[in-house]
């Protein structure tokens, strides 16, 4: 080849080089930026345990000085058996003594360091799930539409572990592998420069091969963990339908579905496994290779007088040492990437921003003193609609048109209409549960969005067709955490929504303890406890948005009529398919399509003839029906 076609290739080559050196860098600096990002949330954890984590780093760098001062002694006392000086046997003693000592200060010390550093973690823990659970609340029902409840779970539980282990024993392994490894491989200099080059040169194999499986480590966590998530899921949806499963004889379909998720979750887990099992073998396999060359060598030094036999020991020894750090090294970058991993799903949620907020909180400002001082014990009880429509996001048509009333303070007002007309998305705009636009729903006179979220809803009772009931006491379950509820307000809450006695026969009475969502109750008694829950409020506004659907008409009615009368100077919103259950209401609007077609009393109504007369028909017709069908049984 000419001279200057060389000279061109080797340029060339060059080039590429260094494109690749900087390509590789830029890829580098990205992933330490990214880990970076993903970790900072928990900043202020570290912050708030400094000064257990610099204790707690101290005591393991003093372990690590007093391990690496070991080989050392060592050195000492194998010279002396070579030497054989007069004394030798005294001053081997004061060696063994000295490593005893060593000893009892490294378990000593080696307690400090993971009292403080792992307890640490479990702060970090503790705090992380603590504020997912803080934010999760905050968030708007379109969230939980769209996030399984088995995700929620995975992230709080095996993604924070995964961000525990990082906090805690990665960062052990990382302070440990950095100085001891580096003190180690001084050590190891200061007994012999050629013998710790040689066993240095697997190192660049190490640093190659550790970024190679990095990333891959990174990518199949998350995966496990997202398939972990699935898992939990189908987990928590089979053993809330086990009656249904139960009662279609759908086990062995339920069985195969989870057995499927889980050969996926076990699939992932192999990957991710296969990967954690070529990487430390290898680890051990290179630096054991670098030890039998240090043998070779290090013991033609010893025979030829170029290295004390005390010395090769003590080399051998820090070379010992150097393999920890070098497979710590590999678990960090194992502990860091699941981790990060992890952190990046809990960031997605801490990311996730509530449609519905308190006034000025989207642009940085605190809600305006006089609502944050409002007394709900002074609200009127005054609502207003005013050309309001609205329209779910995942839907083209509006749900409300131009809905105009106002309902005056005591009054109680029923809202009726066919399904699907629009009465429940009506209510769920009073205590904000949905994003209506501005100056379209007022209470008291005040546009709803100007007032903070927990003065509005303080005001109002609202019970939902959706009925929860949590595994708790009775007394806890309608008390609902209000400090100041007795156990007569609860009775008499109870009595008012039907279900006293009921209780009463229970084996414990009020603190009888309810199974999973009230599992133990019927559905009837379940929808009555919490109307308790709300009765006891004492609410300026109470919304009962078809509450009674379980139970017969003639015990709503009778339900209702106790409300009515133990809160006739407060607001009351009633929904109740059953027409016959709602005459009792001061006014009645009635819903069809989303828009307001109808107002009126009962009689006024029914004497209009149109969309609430038909339907009291139709409820005439169909009671009628089940009379005769009871009669004829």
């Amino acid at each position: 080849m000419p001279r200057a076609a060389r000279g061109r290739a080797l340029s060339d080559l060059k080039n590429h080089t260094f494109f690749m050196k900087a390509s590789s860098l830029k890829n580098l600096t990205a992933s330490l930026s990214a880990t970076r990002k993903n970790f900072q949330p928990l900043w202020v954890y570290f912050v708030r345990n400094r000064w257990a984590l610099v204790a707690g780093v101290l005591s393991l760098l003093v372990v690590d000085f007093l391990l690496l001062m070991i080989p050392l002694i060592i050195k000492n006392a194998i010279n002396l058996l070579v030497v054989q000086a007069p004394g030798t046997g005294a001053l081997l003693v004061k060696q063994g003594i000295t490593i005893g000592i060593i000893a009892l200060f490294i378990a000593l010390f080696r307690y400090v360091w993971r009292h403080l550093l792992l307890g640490h973690s479990r702060k970090v823990e503790q705090g992380l799930r603590n504020r997912l659970y803080s934010h999760v609340q905050t968030l708007s029902p379109s969230f939980f539409q769209n996030t399984k409840t088995g995700d929620l779970m995975a992230r709080a539980i095996n993604d924070i572990n995964a961000v525990r282990m990082a906090c805690g024993m990665g960062l052990v392994a990382l302070v440990d592998g950095l100085v001891l490894g580096t003190s180690a491989i001084g050590f190891m200099i200061s007994i012999d420069w050629r013998l710790a080059l040689i066993s240095l040169i697997p190192a660049p194999v190490v640093v190659v091969f550790t970024r190679m499986l990095a990333n891959q480590m990174s990518a199949r966590f998350e995966r496990v963990q997202k398939t972990f998530s699935d898992l939990t899921e189908q987990a928590r949806e089979g053993f809330a339908g086990i009656r249904v499963i139960k009662a279609h004889e759908r086990e062995e379909w339920a069985y195969h579905r989870m057995e499927a998720r889980g050969e996926r979750y076990v699939g992932e887990s192999m990957h991710l496994a296969r990967t954690l099992a070529l990487f430390f073998p290898l680890m051990s396999l290179i630096t054991n290779a670098g030890l039998a060359v240090v043998i070779l060598l290090g013991g033609r030094y010893a025979i030829l007088g170029t290295i004390t036999p005390g010395g090769f020991v003590a080399f051998i020894s820090y070379l010992n040492l150097l393999t920890w750090p070098v497979m710590a090294m590999g678990w960090v970058i194992s502990l860091i990437q699941r981790g990060s991993a992890s952190m990046r799903r809990i960031n997605g949620v801490f990311d996730a921003v509530p449609e519905i907020q308190d006034p000025g909180k989207e642009n940085g400002r605190a809600p305006e003193s006089h609502l944050e001082k409002s007394s709900p014990g002074k609200t009127s009880g005054a609502i207003r609609f005013s050309e309001l429509s609205f329209q779910y996001p995942s839907r083209t048509e509006f749900v409300l048109k131009d809905v105009n009333f106002k309902i005056r303070p005591g009054e109680t007002i029923a809202i009726a209409g066919r399904v699907g007309s629009g009465k429940t998305t009506l209510l769920q705009t009073i205590p904000r549960l949905l994003n209506v636009p501005g100056e379209t729903v007022f209470v008291d006179g005040r546009d709803i969005l100007k007032l903070p979220l927990a003065t509005l809803r303080k005001q109002i009772g609202f019970v939902s067709q959706d009925v929860f009931i949590f595994s708790d006491t009775v007394f806890n379950n309608v008390a609902f955490g209000k400090g100041d509820v007795t156990p007569e307000d609860v009775i008499h809450a109870l009595d008012v929504a039907g279900i006293g006695e009921e209780v009463d026969a229970l084996d414990n009475g009020l603190d009888t303890l309810l199974g999973e969502r009230g599992i133990t109750l019927s559905g009837g008694q379940r929808q009555r406890l919490t109307i308790a829950r709300a009765v006891v409020g004492d609410f300026p506004i109470l919304i009962l948005d078809d509450a009674l659907s379980m139970v017969d008409t003639r015990t709503e009615e009778g339900i209702l009529n106790r409300i009515l009368d133990l809160r006739r100077t407060r607001t009351n919103v009633i929904v109740s398919h059953r027409v016959s259950t709602i005459r009792r209401a001061d006014r009645i609007f009635v819903l069809d399509h989303g828009s307001l077609k109808e107002e009126g009393t009962h009689e006024s109504l029914i004497h209009l003839g149109g969309i609430y007369a038909a339907l009291y028909e139709e409820q005439l017709l169909g009671e009628e029906f089940e009379e005769g069908e009871v009669n004829s049984s």
